[in-house]
């Protein structure tokens, strides 16, 4: 829990900046357009990321990296000298100003407190958090000499004892000379891709995207591990790492499954549900739209960064399998305000283009009394595949963005193959799925 933390700042950061637009044109002195290198500083700790300006038909978009995955404002302007990127799907605040060619300002966070995966421990208080931000123009560094950078490219292992019940999260490295991006992968997701390089004897990288700011330092021992220093506020997190090989022989315990962490009190029991949607219509599992077909059942909340990740690849996933006889219900547990106002859900909806169903179950600490089919039900996102039958054939526990690497290839493929399976078998078929991380579960 410590690590997502940190690296997902209470797993809740949202980015906006607010500012006005003049009804005057741009000067050429107020152009902003092209690459930024950015810092957000939180205490004493100063993150970097990349932040692009572009003005294409008169409309200012921000974009903010993600590794291979980007965020985009949903609205954004420049004038008076000011800028503001607004992420709404995200829901904060930030502002800056233009000062001799640099951006100087401000991150206000509004977030809910850290969601614990106790029953009832939850609190609902959301508060804002103020962080300093700045931007100069981006210049390119001077190459670094490769020769004597060492090789840390791959998968590693970091033993450690969470909340969740895992025993170890992965590490996971792409590595191309000197340059890296990394991403830390536990069985509820990863911290999004954080990049950088080789500096004075560590990779550093970092990473924000609208969410979960990060900074990381990677330096290798000479027993062959690796030293993972998190940087965050309110304090510094250190951990080891080593290639899984070598954790295994000397008997350290391996990451959680992703298909096996969250079950079923009963497979032979219909899944069951009853929720308004966003427009306030109520719908259930009995609702002609769902009866008969293969449901997948999302847990969610998109004050949850994974859960943003999903989502978007749940969209595609639709558009794909929907005419085939598959329907997607989103059960979307907010805060209490969220719940009212719904801004951050609509601007979600609207921002991933989200085609399937989205209800409104409840807020976080409710999740369990909502659900309570479901074993060991605390990550957020997690998946149900549901037969035609009704009842849970399969669940997965989290979501592995493409920073994950071969662990969101193997996700796609679990999740297609699983449907297809679904779609073609009868009601009632055991279904073997997929193997993940070496290993063929068997499911009703």
């Amino acid at each position: 829990m410590k690590l997502k933390k940190l690296l997902h700042s209470s797993g809740n950061a949202l980015l906006l900046a607010t500012v006005s637009l003049g009804s005057v044109a741009l000067s050429q002195a107020q152009n902003l357009d092209g690459r930024w290198a950015a810092t957000l500083t939180q205490g004493s700790i100063v993150i970097p990321f990349r932040l692009d300006i572009a003005t294409k038909n008169g409309r200012v978009v921000g974009t903010l990296h993600n590794g291979e995955d980007v965020e985009t404002t949903t609205s954004a302007s420049v004038g008076n000298g000011a800028v503001s990127l607004a992420f709404e799907h995200y829901l904060t605040t930030i502002s800056a100003n233009v000062k001799d060619g640099e951006l100087d300002g401000k991150v206000t966070v509004t977030s809910r407190s850290p969601i614990n995966i106790t029953p009832g421990a939850y609190q609902a208080t959301a508060s804002d958090r103020v962080s300093a931000f700045h931007a100069k123009r981006y210049v390119a560094a001077a190459p670094i000499n490769a020769a004597n950078v060492p090789n840390i490219d791959g998968q590693w292992e970091i033993p450690h004892e969470s909340p969740k019940g895992e025993k170890a999260w992965r590490l996971i490295v792409k590595q191309k000379g000197a340059e890296i991006e990394t991403t830390v992968l536990r069985v509820d997701g990863d911290t999004g891709a954080l990049t950088g390089s080789w500096q004075d004897g560590s990779f550093v990288a970092s990473h924000f995207d609208g969410s979960r700011p990060g900074l990381v330092h990677l330096t290798p021992q000479a027993d062959g591990s690796l030293l993972v220093k998190l940087k965050a506020e309110p304090r510094d997190e250190t951990f080891a790492a080593w290639r899984p090989a070598v954790a295994r022989a000397k008997g350290l315990p391996e990451p959680a499954n992703y298909l096996t962490h969250t079950s079923v009190r009963n497979p032979d029991e219909v899944f069951t549900w009853r929720f308004r949607d966003v427009n306030g219509k109520v719908l259930s599992n009995e609702d002609p739209k769902f009866k008969g077909k293969v449901v997948l059942a999302i847990v969610t909340g998109t004050w949850c960064p994974n859960c943003h990740d999903e989502a978007q690849y749940l969209a595609k996933l639709y558009e794909e399998y929907h005419k085939k006889g598959v329907e997607i219900v989103a059960l979307d547990f907010e805060e209490a305000d969220q719940l009212d106002s719904r801004t951050r859900v609509n601007a979600f909806i609207k921002q991933y283009k989200i085609p399937y169903t989205y209800v409104l179950a409840g807020t976080p600490d409710e999740m369990w009394d909502k659900v309570p089919q479901v074993v060991n039900l605390n990550t957020w996102p997690a998946t149900l595949f549901i037969g035609k039958d009704g009842r849970v054939k399969a669940t997965y526990s989290g979501f592995a963005s493409a920073a994950a690497g071969v662990y969101n290839d193997d996700l796609k493929k679990t999740f297609t193959s699983t449907i297809n399976r679904l779609l073609a078998s009868s009601d009632g078929q055991r279904t073997a799925l997929p193997a993940v991380a070496g290993e063929v579960v068997a499911r009703r």
